[in-house]
């Protein structure tokens, strides 16, 4: 009886490393195949983030709606638009946005099925760092992981540090992963690493 329970407990481990080795090839295959598309998007994003911060979000899973929130000094606005009104136009030179950069990129986007893409500031040893989030819904996920719906990158502006298993650390000496909005992320380069989430953001 022992033994059978044994038995079980090493096939189920060996069933859900294979599942996450299975899930980590997808993701990396899936920003190998878009590298190119997604790095012109982090940086047309980043360049017009720095004029004016915004954020864009795809509402629909037909990827015909647009969410645009703009930050301003002691406001946060947010739309709603189809893509394809002339509201949305309006709205960005309103609050004089690159209109043309912000279309490309929304264009872009959609191409690719990203559904959201966003700036994160944040602290390390007192020196103020910045990344940015890409999100999209993964496609092929084994079934371990069906409960989770999105693919999320981050582009950090400077080299991580990552333990052996390649999970992102906080600083090399402490060995301690870093978590961020809770979830564990994985290298993809040095720069650029991945999880998948319940959560698109």
């Amino acid at each position: 009886m022992m033994c059978k329970s044994k038995l079980y407990l090493i096939l189920f481990t060996a069933i859900i490393f294979c599942a996450c080795n299975s899930t980590q090839k997808i993701n990396t295959k899936y920003y190998e195949e878009n590298e190119k598309e997604l790095n012109n998007i982090e940086q047309s994003f980043k360049t017009l983030y720095t004029q004016k911060p915004f954020s864009i979000e795809f509402t629909d899973r037909s990827f015909d709606f647009v969410s645009i929130e703009i930050m301003t000094d002691s406001i946060k606005y947010i739309y709603e638009f189809g893509i394809d009104e002339t509201r949305l136009k309006d709205t960005l030179l309103k609050y004089t946005l690159n209109e043309k950069g912000i279309r490309d990129i929304i264009t872009k986007m959609r191409s690719i099925h990203c559904t959201w893409i966003n700036n994160l500031d944040y602290y390390v040893d007192e020196q103020k760092s910045s990344l940015i989030f890409i999100s999209m819904r993964p496609v092929g996920l084994s079934k371990p992981f069906t409960n989770k719906k999105y693919y999320i990158l981050t582009y950090f502006s400077q080299p991580q540090y990552f333990n052996s298993e390649g999970k992102l650390l906080v600083k090399k000496q402490r060995n301690k992963i870093r978590k961020i909005n809770g979830e564990i992320f994985w290298r993809i380069n040095d720069k650029v690493c991945y999880t998948i989430s319940a959560r698109f953001r």
